[in-house]
Parts: C-alpha cells; structure tokens; sequence
C-alpha cells in the first residue's frame, strides 16, 4: 500500500464517489494509516466544506465507514472526528441540502445514536445543528398558523384547525426507509480459520448439485407423473393407481432434493461470508505487511546514508600504519629541560 501524504489523500476524496465500493477502498486505506488520524480529519473536513452540496452526503458515508470499521484497532478516528462534527453538522444545517441528503444525514444519527458509536449529548448536539434551520422553518410556520388562526378562528371549524397543525411534512420513520445506503454498512465479523473454510469448501463438495445419480433420476421420471394432460389416457382402476404410486414415490424424491438444495443454499451463502471476511483479513494483513515493508526500505536507506558517509570519513582520517612506530625508535627524542632554555 502506498505510503501516506496528503497529495494522495486528496487525490482519493477527490475521486471518491457514493459507491460502496469506493467509499470502503478509500476506509480501508485511511484505516490503515490511523496513526495520521488527526491529518486525515483535518483534510477531511476542510474537502467536506468547499464540496459541493451533492457530495456532502458522501463524504459523510465515509467517515461513517472509518468510525465504525476501526473501533477495534483504535480510538483515534473516533476521537477525531468527534471533535470536528459538532462544525460539520452545524455547516450542513444551514444549507439547503435536498431531501435525500437531509434524509440519510437524519438516518447517520440514528444509526450512531443506536450503536452508541458517540454519547448520547453528542448525538444530541450533531442533530440540533443539523435541523437547526428546519427547526426555525417550523417555529415561523407555527407562529404564522397561530396569527392566521386568531384572526380567523370564528370561521374555522375544529377539522379545519386539525389540518393547519398537521400540514408540515411527515418524519419518516425508519422503517419506512427502504432505501440501502453505505451508512447501514456493519464492521466485518471476525475471519474464519483456514482449516474451517478448506473444511467447508469440501462439504460443497457432496452438494446436492453435485449429486449426479438422483439428478438422472430425476431427469429420467417418466411424462406422465408432471403432465396432468396424460391423465386422460388411463384406461382402468389398475393403471390409476399404478400412475398413483409413481407420482408419490417422485412427490417424495423431489421434496427430499429440494431440501437438500436449500440446505445447499444456505451452505454456499455461508461459505461466501466465511470468503468474503477471510479475503478482507488477508487484504487488511497484506496492506500491513506494505506497509512495514515501507518503513523499514525508507530506514534502509537512511542505513545506506549512514553507511557512505562514514566510509568518507574513514578515508580522510590518517592511515596509521603509516605513522613513525615509537617502540623501535621511529621518533626523535622530546629535548631535555636544558635545550630548552639554553
């Protein structure tokens, strides 16, 4: 995986988009780089406030993504972006974002607010700042039914005052949202071991797909026992019940494949989660492995600079092998205290 600078960074929030797929490779990426949470959410928030409204939904997914996918290898996104989404939200409630966008902001707070992703205040104070502006949009449509209703109340029938009350669109509730967003998105469970995956790969194996001989004899069921047409040919009490036996010995061989496929069914959707997590642990292990092994190939370049200039400066110092030896006598003798002064 590449190393971390903001260049590349900006360059993946520039190209991110409302897929899941783009929101959880950019995650995956900014996850691993967690010791640059701070960076990360500064840059973040400064790209999340000059997007354009359209946008802004999406980045938030992000960051939803991050939080939630990295509760168990850290606190440091979750720190981070809970200092700074007090302002997001507070942005975002005044604009006039449409309703899809107002719609899944609403639905991040549930979410959060469900699976205590932030305390309960913080959730609190996110939503006041979002619905800051529809909150004074209600407050000025109240105060004007009121002043309308008290000129008018004379003529206005207790039906017709229910009405004005209740004319301000609806909050869905979250059951009436059937759209799939990236927000629902849930962390991935825990990698199965390779002995247990190689193990239920193998059960596949003996399938009910794979099971040849009750597929041929299913094929090899004669026309009568599916064709209700055929009923017409019988000829007598003897044939009826002939016909009779073959359809429930067939009724029961079918059901009995049937169910076996089912359970196969349900096999194989396991065995594509057990895939799906083995594959996202060893993407998460390799990216690691990437990136130690660039830290460790930018130490040793720092070893190799370390190295050079110290062999420079060996070969400036002297080379004292070449010094006088002064066993043997290779020095002339220091002057006595008399040459001195003499």
């Amino acid at each position: 995986m590449a190393s971390f600078n903001e260049d590349s960074l900006k360059k993946k929030l520039d190209d991110l988009n409302m897929s899941q797929q783009s929101i959880q490779t950019v995650s995956l990426w900014l996850i691993h780089h967690k010791k640059h949470a701070h960076t990360v959410v500064n840059l973040w928030y400064r790209e999340l406030i000059t997007a354009t409204d359209s946008r802004k939904l999406t980045f938030m997914y992000l960051a939803n993504d991050v939080i939630q996918n990295s509760k168990k290898k850290g606190p440091e996104y979750n720190k981070e972006f809970g200092n700074k989404l007090g302002k997001v939200f507070d942005h975002l409630g005044g604009l006039r974002l449409d309703e899809k966008s107002m719609r899944g902001l609403n639905r991040l707070l549930t979410v959060w607010d469900e699976r205590n992703v932030f305390d309960e205040d913080k959730v609190k104070l996110f939503n006041k700042n979002l619905n800051k502006s529809h909150v004074k949009e209600k407050s000025k449509k109240r105060d004007h039914s009121k002043h309308h209703s008290s000129k008018s109340k004379r003529h206005k029938s207790s039906n017709e005052v229910v009405q004005v009350l209740t004319s301000e669109p609806r909050v869905r509730r979250e059951s009436e949202v059937t759209e799939h967003s990236p927000e629902d998105a849930a962390p991935p469970s825990d990698p199965p071991e390779p002995e247990q995956l190689i193990e239920a790969i193998q059960e596949l194996e003996s399938a009910a797909t794979s099971d040849a001989v009750v597929r041929e004899k299913i094929a090899s069921l004669p026309d009568e026992v599916s064709d209700v047409t055929l009923l017409t040919k019988l000829e007598d009490l003897n044939a009826a019940r002939s016909l009779s036996q073959k359809v429930e010995e067939a009724l029961s061989m079918l059901e009995a494949y049937n169910k076996r496929l089912s359970e196969e069914m349900e096999a194989r959707k396991s065995v594509a989660r057990m895939l799906h997590d083995y594959i996202a642990y060893q993407k998460d292990l390799l990216a690691q492995a990437e990136e130690t092994l660039e830290e460790h190939r930018q130490k040793q370049i720092k070893v190799k600079k370390v190295r050079e200039e110290l062999k420079a400066h060996l070969q400036n110092l002297p080379d004292i092998s070449k010094l006088p030896n002064i066993r043997t006598g290779g020095l002339a003798p220091l002057p006595s205290a008399g040459d001195l002064f003499t």
